[in-house]
């Protein structure tokens, strides 16, 4: 290993015998196991919202690696980094006016709330069976840039489903408009090292956050903010000191060091290949599924989503099968399941797979179809609401009235209804299909 690298340093630390007369209060010492190299920012180990010493190389590293004019890392997930891309744009452009799909994750709702953000959803003509998704078009958001004037575009892809969008012909509509575009690329952190390269920055994004710890080796809570070479010195100069604004002043070392081996392990190739053959492989095992009678959807190359409803049954219900053949799935719902294989992923996980859905005999009955998400009546802005006085009420008694806290189920965290919309009947039978049973609203007669 490079002698001059964040991992060697923490490594040399825990072997050096010091007395730790610091953070954290374990000193190194064994209770879970890894606290040897779990420290703080003493001196010769850098700052993270400052970077200009160890974890700063690790970064240009990464950066190398991704193409892009800058990266900086993150130990609070994509949550931060989204926040980060919103408070540049708001910095830069003075106010936050922002287009974006519907099926952004909680974070980016809970930014636009913190920043006064002001939000337009797109609704496209193709709508989506799920919540999750949100089949957005290079059309749609001409149709937006014409009629209206934003701040910024933002587009979560791939989704939570794993269905991706025409990055590469949405950022082209945003370029034409001068309006920057942002994508929550939270799934989609291995897309650069894929054939073709379908990351992001690639295709055109100006910003993009990547949650590493979903679909590389990292520890929970790892991610990088990437921007692109072509993006305003001002959104790269900024990045850190906006991520400080939302960041906890005690980073994780163990989450750094986790980073740091990646970028190791993309620099020598031996991840990089990995990776593809992951994706050939989940290929195959996609292929196998289908012969058994399911069928799978989604085109994101690392992710298997099956369309349980196609063969009669919920997607909580295949779910539950497969538990019983030893697979945990990352989501389910009415209608999809949802596989998350990685690199780390080994033949044995596939072939349980594939002999799991070779056993499984779907029921063939008939499931019923969720409404589709649509457009509801705006009456606060999302600040004034997740604000306001509020009250808990049953879901099926809330209609009629104005949403205060964004209501999204456990996993993925995609917004069912956003604060300040006025729930109608179509998001009470939504909220029921997904099984919320109660539901913040706004108290009646404050003077919001």
């Amino acid at each position: 290993m490079n002698d001059n690298t964040l991992s060697s340093f923490l490594e040399s630390y825990a072997g050096s015998g010091t007395a730790r007369l610091h953070m954290p209060a374990h000193k190194g010492k064994p209770v879970i196991g890894c606290e040897e190299y779990d420290i703080t920012e003493i001196k010769g180990a850098d700052y993270l919202y400052e970077g200009k010493g160890l974890i700063g190389e690790s970064e240009k590293r990464m950066a190398s690696l991704y193409g892009t004019g800058r990266t900086v890392y993150s130990t609070e997930g994509s949550s931060i980094c989204i926040k980060a891309m919103l408070g540049i744009i708001r910095t830069v452009s003075g106010r936050l006016r922002v287009l974006a799909g519907r099926n952004c994750h909680k974070a980016f709702i809970d930014g636009c709330a913190l920043l006064d953000g002001e939000v337009t959803w797109v609704y496209p003509e193709k709508r989506a069976r799920s919540v999750c998704s949100s089949f957005i078009t290079p059309a749609d958001i001409e149709i937006k840039l014409s009629e209206e004037d934003f701040d910024c575009v933002y587009i979560t892809s791939p989704d939570y489903l794993g269905f991706m969008a025409d990055i590469k012909g949405i950022s082209a509509v945003c370029r034409r408009h001068g309006v920057p575009l942002l994508v929550d690329n939270a799934h989609g952190a291995y897309l650069r090292f894929t054939e073709p390269d379908r990351h992001p920055i690639t295709l055109g994004a100006d910003m993009c956050c990547d949650s590493a710890h979903k679909t590389l080796p990292c520890l929970t809570g790892t991610a990088m903010l990437h921007f692109s070479d072509s993006c305003p010195d001002t959104f790269q100069e900024d990045a850190k000191r906006i991520m400080s604004i939302f960041g906890s002043t005690s980073p994780s070392y163990l989450m750094l060091m986790s980073l740091d081996r990646c970028s190791l392990m993309l620099a020598d190739g031996s991840l990089r290949k990995r990776i593809k053959e992951t994706v050939r492989r989940v290929s195959l095992c996609r292929e196998r599924i289908n012969a058994c009678g399911f069928s799978t959807v989604g085109d994101e190359p690392m992710k298997i989503t099956v369309d349980a409803s196609a063969s009669g049954m919920t997607g909580d219900a295949l779910a539950d099968k497969l538990r019983e053949h030893g697979i945990e799935p990352e989501y389910s719902d009415p209608l999809y399941t949802v596989l998350m294989p990685s690199a780390m992923t080994g033949e044995d996980d596939f072939s349980l797979i594939e002999r799991a859905f070779s056993e499984i005999k779907a029921d063939k009955g008939q499931v019923p179809e969720l409404p589709s998400p649509k457009p509801c009546e705006k009456i606060l802005s999302i600040r004034e609401a997740m604000f306001a006085p509020c009250e808990e009420v049953p879901s099926d008694k809330a209609s009629g009235r104005i949403c205060a806290r964004t209501i999204t189920g456990c996993q993925p965290a995609v917004p069912i209804a956003v604060s300040g919309e006025m729930i109608d009947t179509d998001t009470i039978r939504l909220l029921k299909a997904y099984k919320i049973k109660s539901v913040f609203v706004t108290v009646k007669g404050e003077n919001l």
